[in-house]
């Protein structure tokens, strides 16, 4: 009775000369596991990344023109943003599979994460001075006029819309980081797949 061998390496033996099993079973890396990047839809959440960084920088730019916020804060928040920004070009570029690539995209996307955690924290510490636009010296206090009420509301919303953005972004970058890491094996194991060899013996004369 012939036996099965199951193994993790390709066998060595000769079809036809009766040695070894009829049947062997062995694991090979499966060569379409690099795929799985392209599950990701990484051009989407690519152009996505850079849309919306575009929009933040110009949001930003121009809260720096007419004088709101701190610049100091812009600043940071303008370099941040051109991680994500760079981080989506970089993941539309790894659709060609090619591994390094997908090695700097990961990185990239890490930091371009931390980036937008970042931006997260200063878009959240611009909302507890969303008053100072109507604070008035002689009142020691704000106005309490129609018109800067409606700019405060203004002010709010504008920053409440900063961090939704942001908060979107973290979550593109962990979901293409996930993707990476799943096809260059840096936290997961290879994938193997079974092969099944038949070592059919020689034909009866």
């Amino acid at each position: 009775m012939e036996a099965v061998a199951i193994n993790d390496q390709s066998p060595t033996y000769i079809p036809g000369n009766g040695d070894g099993p009829l049947v062997a079973v062995t694991f090979q890396k499966n060569p379409l596991h690099i795929r799985k990047y392209l599950e990701a839809e990484p051009k989407a959440l690519g152009l996505t990344q850079i849309t919306l960084s575009i929009f933040l920088i110009s949001m930003v730019l121009g809260s720096i023109a007419i004088g709101m916020g701190t610049f100091s804060f812009d600043v940071v928040q303008v370099f941040a943003s051109l991680f994500v920004l760079i981080a989506g070009s970089i993941a539309i570029a790894a659709q060609n599979l090619h591994l390094p690539t997908l090695k700097a995209c990961l990185g990239m996307q890490v930091v371009a994460c931390a980036a937008s955690i970042v931006n997260v924290m200063l878009s959240s510490g611009k909302a507890g001075h969303s008053h100072q636009f109507c604070w008035s010296p002689y009142l020691n206090g704000t106005e309490s006029t129609r018109l800067c009420y409606i700019l405060e509301k203004s002010i709010e919303h504008f920053i409440a819309e900063e961090i939704l953005i942001h908060t979107a972004l973290v979550a593109i970058c962990v979901t293409l980081a996930v993707y990476c890491c799943k096809v260059i094996h840096c936290c997961t194991p290879t994938s193997s797949m079974p092969v099944i060899t038949i070592n059919a013996p020689p034909a009866q004369e």
